[in-house]
């Protein structure tokens, strides 16, 4: 496909917002700041992957011709660089097309991966703590920054709910199909007889909301203090360092904890609160996707099945898409692109169907 007036209408774009930027005045406006330094970015990446592909298609022509050449050593080298080529055109076409849909402003926002331990009791909890890790590695994998927010702990060892702040590039786009119910089947560490037995996990990925997007009024919360409880030593005994936020609108409350000192965990709840309303406002914009895109990027569904993990099978199939992988060690160790790239190979065909490309 002739991509060029695509690309000829987003350089224009670009040069837009490249004199917009250089406005002091633009940076009275916080939120209009924001999404315009966001878009500007994503453009920069889209040209500089339109001048590789073309550059790669330009360097495929020449050799081409060059493996027509009478001299057969020099035709032989250049023979030898056409399907490298190929192939890395095929995919940057691949990169161009999924870069030429209309933007998710989501996609390059940090995320707050909320696990919650469901059916399965003490065994959900341990699975739970798995999962918490196994995220953890996966963002170390991608070079992410993972700090952990607020935990409640279970008897066992595990966590009855965990949340997880991720920063770093690209983060939302990548674990947006983390939302909804992980089910595991093993055999559980308290199990005498051997019987495999069934726990669920609940995951919500949820794109962090900067304060421009939400805005909270302090007539709308009621914020208290309160002595944490849990691991701490004196330090929980003594102090009332806990915080909770009850946001009176809405009626969602959030409790933070495990930060040392109260104003930490004040700005950790302020966080999450904010999070959630931001969640709340794109529930209400999902109407428009496709129920296919729905099911693959829904805004953390709390109910729907996506993932089974069957450990005396060695075996995680993904629902959605159909898709089973046997690496379910290297899947628990953080080894998740597997997965994610199909979810994402299977979200871009249905938007590429949509914009007629």
């Amino acid at each position: 496909m002739d991509y060029s007036s695509l690309i000829s209408k987003r350089s224009l774009r670009f040069e837009e917002l490249d004199q917009a930027i250089g406005d002091p005045a633009l940076f009275s406006d916080p939120k209009r700041a924001t999404d315009l330094l966001r878009e500007h970015r994503k453009l920069k990446q889209t040209l500089e992957l339109w001048e590789k592909f073309e550059g790669s298609k330009r360097h495929l022509a020449d050799n081409l011709e060059l493996a027509k050449s009478d001299d057969p050593d020099f035709a032989a080298m250049a023979a030898e660089e056409i399907p490298g080529l190929e192939k890395q055109i095929e995919q940057l076409g691949k990169d161009l097309q999924y870069a030429l849909l209309p933007a998710d402003p989501n996609e390059d926002r940090d995320a707050l991966i909320e696990i919650r331990a469901g059916a399965g009791g003490d065994e959900a909890s341990l699975f739970a703590a798995e999962l918490m890790r196994m995220y953890q590695r996966y963002a170390d994998l991608r070079g992410w920054k993972c700090e952990h927010l607020e935990s409640s702990p279970s008897e066992v060892g595990g966590f009855k709910e965990v949340i997880l702040k991720v920063t770093g590039q690209e983060v939302f786009r990548y674990l947006k199909y983390e939302s909804g119910v992980h089910r595991v089947q093993r055999v559980p560490a308290t199990e005498t007889q051997g019987r495999v037995h069934t726990s669920t996990v609940t995951v919500a990925v949820l794109p962090e909301a900067e304060e421009v997007d939400v805005e909270l009024k302090q007539e709308d919360l009621r914020i208290e203090v309160c002595r944490a409880g849990g691991a701490g030593g004196q330090h929980v005994n003594r102090t009332e360092s806990a915080v909770q936020i009850f946001h009176l609108p809405t009626g969602l409350y959030v409790r933070c904890e495990d930060g040392r000192s109260q104003i930490k965990n004040k700005e950790m709840a302020l966080q999450i609160l904010r999070t959630r309303l931001y969640e709340q406002k794109l529930r209400e914009q999902q109407d428009a996707y496709s129920s296919h895109r729905r099911s693959l990027i829904g805004s953390g569904d709390r109910s729907e099945k996506i993932r089974t993990y069957n450990f005396p099978q060695s075996r995680i199939t993904d629902h959605r898409i159909g898709y089973t992988s046997h690496n379910l060690t290297g899947v628990i160790a953080g080894e998740l692109s597997e997965f994610t790239n199909e979810l994402q190979k299977s979200e871009m065909d249905e938007r590429l169907a949509e914009a007629g490309l």
